[in-house]
């Protein structure tokens, strides 16, 4: 079996895109010369960043075509050693991994297994979820949704409640917080707390916007609150700043969402840094590197949460690494209700009780939706329409 072609589609699905947000998705198609056809995705950031990352998947024809898609680890170091001159985070990985997905896609179909079967076979029988609700919201709302969240069966809630600052939206990070702020987040989720009830795990992404001073007292205003872990507290380029938060703040350090490769999880772990890692599939390397990454958490006794919270093969990927992986902890979905990547694919996500059933057909176990796919592509990113 050779590869014959890799198509990016950047899918401008802001009418299926339910979640909160309008936003853009990245899918990768690749197909090979016995007729079959993996299917990968590469998370979305910003319109910029999405055109990008498509055009370097574009530029990676040259480089697979006439490939085994069986060769995997071959074809992923082939891919990055291409970059390390420039730097092999970031667009690189983007596309590393959604080529890496794809190929796992392929491999499933072709052996007529469930990725998670050729991963080691599963550990558990299905994926417990951990999930959002609406960005942006009051406290009487955020209380309403924490008690439908909780009613829906899920047993984990993340939520940033902190107010922008206006610098932010030009790209700059102040680094601080008012104190009025403050008041709002803690009014916010005491409210979560109310509506979710005592067993919930709430979850604050703190989206790595403070400093560390901004850290340490926003932590220590929140901890009564029981709050089960205190995401990207500080910036994710200073490990030291990490350092500084974790040695001041009681709340548990959740890490990786922006961390790329084994590689950048290597100083977080061997320096005690968090207390749970974040990978997502779609940036830091595919299904290939979220593999390694929770086998080298797994040393350490740390749990492994990946950030999947964009499109239905970001979720499902993930979700097939995790049924192999003992030091699991939950996967993120955007909302507890998924029914929005229901015109992405052909059979919906199975989602009860605030737990994912996996499908035991080969691949990733889903296929998209073409006719969706072309009436709302990029046609500049997209296949043969």
């Amino acid at each position: 079996m050779k590869i014959t072609k890799v198509t990016p589609w950047l899918l401008l699905a802001k009418a299926a895109y339910d979640f909160g947000r309008q936003g853009e998705y990245i899918f990768v198609q690749i197909d090979t010369d016995q007729g079959l056809t993996g299917w990968g995705e590469v998370t979305t950031t910003h319109p910029v960043a999405n055109r990008a990352v498509c055009a370097v998947l574009q530029q990676m024809n040259p480089l697979l075509e006439g490939e085994n898609p069986f060769h995997i680890e071959k074809l992923w170091h082939k891919i990055f050693r291409r970059f390390t001159y420039m730097g092999s985070r970031g667009a690189a990985t983007n596309a590393i991994s959604g080529i890496d997905i794809a190929l796992w896609d392929i491999r499933g179909k072709a052996m007529n297994q469930p990725v998670y079967e050729l991963l080691g076979g599963p550990v558990r029988e299905n994926i417990a979820l951990y999930t959002h609700p609406d960005p942006n919201i009051g406290p009487d709302e955020a209380k309403r949704q924490a008690r439908e969240i909780a009613d829906s069966g899920h047993r984990g809630m993340k939520f940033d409640p902190y107010p922008g600052n206006k610098e932010e939206a030009n790209g700059y990070l102040s680094g601080g917080m008012t104190y009025q702020g403050e008041a709002e987040a803690n009014e916010i989720t005491a409210a979560m707390r109310e509506g979710a009830g005592p067993d919930m795990e709430l979850l604050i992404d703190a989206h790595g916007r403070f400093d560390v001073p901004t850290t340490v007292r926003l932590a220590r205003s929140v901890e009564k609150y029981n709050i089960h872990w205190w995401e990207e507290p500080v910036p994710v380029e200073s490990t030291q700043a990490l350092k500084n938060v974790r040695d001041q703040v009681d709340i548990p350090i959740s890490v990786g969402e922006r961390l790329y490769t084994r590689w950048e999880f290597t100083d977080v772990l061997e320096q005690n840094l968090a207390d749970f890692l974040e990978p997502d599939v779609t940036w830091t390397g595919g299904i290939s590197e979220l593999k390694k990454i929770s086998t080298m958490a797994e040393a350490y006794y740390v749990p492994i949460a990946p950030h999947d919270a964009s499109g239905p093969i970001n979720v499902l990927a993930g979700a097939h690494v995790m049924m192999t992986v003992p030091n699991f902890y939950k996967l993120e979905t955007a909302r507890h209700r998924l029914s929005a990547y229901d015109q992405f694919i052909q059979t919906p996500l199975d989602v009860r009780n605030g737990n994912l059933h996996m499908p035991d057909t080969p691949g990733l176990g889903i296929e998209m939706n073409y006719d969706f796919l072309i009436a709302n592509a990029d046609p500049q990113f997209c296949g043969e329409i």
